[in-house]
């Protein structure tokens, strides 16, 4: 693990960086709630994670069983599990070859609030992938970011006593065929896209 500055380096603020690595969604998510809690409780300090875990779909605060295209038996059955979870949106699926981010951040000392919040991931995602030589760019009424109309990346995050939890799941060398079993965050019409798709490699 190491440690690096963060976005408002210029009020001081270091956050911490950690590395989960290849790690079950569940055993991911228990660390997650514990370092929030010692956040909100000041007992520890902001932290970015990065992890990539076995294959499993989340379901969110808006995320309705009709959003499973498949049971969840079917699901398991090809090595997939599915977990209700408290971030915001719908259905998403997190596996091999995606980047998750999770920033838990006190947001209250950074004078944000959670759609600002969001908007900053966006802008961060754009960000990064311009130096990858491709365009991202958000679609209203629709949370992540998209290239060539399709999803790139879903943002789904939930705030409490000013703490963020979850965040962000980077397609890079994804396979994409885990999306045809969910109806993407709830939009029907959504296609999905990966880095290695729209470049022809996996940074």
């Amino acid at each position: 693990m190491g440690a690096g500055h963060g976005a408002d380096g210029a009020r001081g603020r270091e956050v911490e960086l950690v590395r989960l690595g290849r790690i079950g969604y569940a055993r991911a998510l228990e660390w997650q709630r514990g370092r929030a809690a010692g956040l909100a409780d000041g007992r520890l300090p902001e932290v970015l994670a990065v992890l990539e875990p076995p294959a499993v779909y989340t379901l969110g605060a808006r995320g309705a069983p009709g959003q499973l295209l498949a049971a969840p038996a079917e699901l398991a059955a090809r090595g997939a599990s599915v977990v209700r979870t408290d971030r915001g949106g719908g259905a998403t699926f997190h596996g091999p070859g995606q980047l998750v981010a999770w920033p838990i951040l006190d947001l209250r000392a950074r004078g944000l609030g959670a759609a600002g919040y969001v908007r900053g991931l966006e802008a961060a995602l754009i960000a990064a992938l311009a130096r990858f030589g491709v365009r991202g760019e958000t679609v209203r009424g629709r949370p992540g970011v998209w290239a060539g109309g399709a999803k790139l990346a879903a943002i789904g995050v939930r705030v409490s006593r000013g703490v963020s939890r979850h965040g962000l799941a980077l397609n890079v060398a994804t396979d994409l065929g885990w999306f045809d079993a969910i109806v993407p965050c709830g939009l029907p019409d959504a296609g999905v896209a990966s880095l290695e798709r729209l470049t022809g490699r996996a940074p």
